[in-house]
């Protein structure tokens, strides 16, 4: 089969690689025209565009899907098949018809779980055990059409969206070239999906990445993970933006009463860290347990915090927190997220 790769970012070249390496015939790119990046915004290509060019696979950068002249460059290229793996627009009715094969997509969850264009920083920031790929022929809807294969693997208790992308990648190239050759020999099996637990997730936008101090810390760490290390999860120290990178839970703190202990503190507020030096500990909004036994006291409260490991403020580099504080001075009783 002759087939035109449609995708962008990383998580697309691993799936491309996958295709050149199992001797596909690949007989086109289709990506995003570049993007400026960094701060001095330099106009860069995509990731496959790079990996496309170094296999001297030609590319194509069309600004629309939607006109005559990407419809004449299908024609031209006239595919048997179209695979798509995180392109980054929607792909209309008469592109998806085109193809005697059809249209299939990597997506990465386990559909119809999670459709829509954010599933692995989704699966993570909603506390979730496990996820997946699902191999899929596309149809109009948004990640709705029938599924051809899916994966399934758990999510690590401290894994970050990188970790998660990069394994969840690896799957995807994987088991698109075994769905190819399944098309490819006719043994391919299609199955519907359900609406049954269905949910859809939109892009990732800046509202989304600040911290919410008085959720649980078990919530806040999944957010921090969940958007690390891009576009990371951010609070605000002294006025200045501070991205949070890593945490982990600090189970059964104790939070004491408010003559003793941080039952009068604010969520958000920095507890202690020079006493530590490696870590920074933030009171969370974590309800408290009275005469919790695994917790050590009677008759006290515990409660579970969290610990920043790596940050960065607005303006500097990403740094550990041992190193965040020998840096700075920072005022014990400091509350994170007032502007």
């Amino acid at each position: 089969m002759k087939i035109l790769f449609m995708g962008t970012p990383e998580f697309a070249r691993v799936s491309l690689e996958y295709l050149i390496e199992n001797k596909f015939d690949v007989a086109g790119v289709v990506t995003q025209p570049d993007k400026p990046v960094g701060r001095k915004m330099i106009l860069t290509p995509s990731a496959v565009k790079e990996y496309a060019i170094g296999k001297n696979i030609p590319v194509y950068q069309p600004r629309t899907l939607k006109d005559d002249v990407f419809f004449d460059l299908l024609k031209e290229i006239a595919p048997d098949i179209i695979v798509l793996a995180a392109y980054g627009k929607l792909v209309p009715k008469n592109v998806l018809e085109y193809p005697q094969y059809g249209c299939v997509n990597v997506h990465a969850s386990l559909l119809p779980k999670y459709r829509g264009a954010a599933p692995i920083n989704a699966a993570i920031m909603a506390g979730e055990k496990v996820t997946g790929i699902t191999i899929m022929y596309m149809d109009e809807g948004i990640d709705t059409g029938d599924m051809i294969l899916q994966e399934a693997i758990e999510i690590g208790k401290h894994e970050t969206f990188g970790e998660l992308h990069d394994r969840l990648a690896q799957i995807g190239g994987k088991l698109l070239a075994e769905a190819l050759k399944q098309i490819q020999n006719a043994t391919v099996k299609r199955e519907k999906q359900l609406e049954d637990g269905m949910s859809y997730v939109g892009k990732i936008n800046d509202e989304m990445c600040e911290i919410d101090w008085s959720l649980t810390a078990e919530e806040i760490h999944n957010k921090i993970r969940g958007l690390s290390p891009s576009p990371a999860a951010f609070t605000w120290l002294n006025g200045r933006k501070l991205k949070i990178y890593k945490s982990r839970i600090f189970e059964d703190y104790y939070l004491g009463t408010e003559s003793m202990g941080i039952g009068d503190k604010y969520n958000g507020e920095f507890i202690e860290f020079y006493t530590n030096n490696k870590t920074i500990k933030v009171k969370t909004g974590d309800d408290r347990r009275y005469d919790d036994p695994d917790c050590g006291y009677t008759h006290n409260d515990c409660g579970n915090i969290i610990e920043i490991l790596e940050l960065q403020l607005e303006g500097g580099k990403i740094m550990s927190a041992k190193d965040f504080i020998n840096g700075r001075k920072i005022e014990k009783g400091t509350v994170l997220g007032e502007k």
